[in-house]
């Protein structure tokens, strides 16, 4: 089931795009990942809304209401914040399923990359009976370009220098920095009143970021590109909808404005 509902098709529109752009896998994984985000933009949409709602919500007098009255009765006031969402129109879950998506995408991704770069002749079988041969035909992409600038995208990046004795894990750090910017940039302005769900939103911002740029360090360069790639998209996505935080990025900036004022 699920290399009929994912694997194969991502072979397939990874392999497909491959053709369409001169047998060119690194740009193949670029569109593919610009082709994700448009496909699940709506979903991005919702995201905001659902933050945005939550984010109001802190604000809003009946919220702030039923926090005090039922602060001792922590069943009580589940069912109050449920009836005032549904009053409201807000999805609480809205803000996390773009997120949820995201991870089947990753691990089908991952998974068409490793089989799409095919060494051994057990492998390259196993990926055949992938192919629709309807919408490819096998003998023009075998065997597959794997090479982008200077990366072999079904190993680890590593930028080689000739006066270093290592290699630069380049995508790893871009990756790390940009989870770090789009995690700061997407996230609602923090509820003054709730340090608890500051802390965690903070700590959030450090741990994904450093996951993020650990799975691009240690998995195929390939799938690394797609975050990247991904990062960046989606950050453009929320400043198209007007919806980037700057003030997460410059807290200090904000401070001394208030200050003044």
């Amino acid at each position: 089931m699920w290399d009929t509902i994912i694997i194969t098709p991502f072979i397939n529109v990874l392999l497909w795009i491959y053709q369409m752009v001169g047998h060119n896998f690194g740009v193949a994984i670029i569109l593919f990942t610009i082709l994700m985000r448009l496909v699940t933009h709506p979903l991005t949409v919702s995201q905001i809304k659902g933050s945005s709602g939550l984010s109001d919500m802190q604000k809003d007098p009946d919220w702030l209401e039923i926090q005090k009255k039922y602060k001792n009765d922590k069943e009580k006031l589940a069912q109050e914040q449920m009836r005032i969402y549904k009053e409201k129109g807000i999805n609480p879950m809205a803000s996390c399923l773009p997120t949820l998506i995201q991870f089947p995408i990753i691990i089908g991704l991952y998974q068409a990359l490793i089989r799409s770069l095919a060494s051994t002749p057990l492998e390259l079988l196993d990926f055949t009976r992938h192919i629709y041969p309807a919408l490819l035909k096998m003998d023009s992409f075998i065997p597959l370009n794997s090479q982008f600038l200077w990366m072999d995208l079904g190993s680890p990046e590593r930028l080689n220098l000739s006066f270093l004795p290592f290699g630069i894990p380049v995508l790893a750090i871009v990756v790390t920095v940009t989870s770090y910017l789009q995690t700061k940039l997407i996230t609602p302005p923090a509820d003054p009143s709730n340090a608890q769900a500051s802390m965690m939103s903070n700590t959030m911002a450090i741990y994904m970021p450093l996951l993020m740029g650990y799975m691009a360090y240690t998995l195929s360069s390939g799938l690394a590109l797609y975050f990247f790639v991904s990062n960046v998209v989606g950050i453009l996505q929320y400043a198209f909808l007007g919806k980037l935080n700057m003030d997460n990025l410059f807290p200090s900036k904000k401070k001394q404005i208030v200050k003044s004022k």
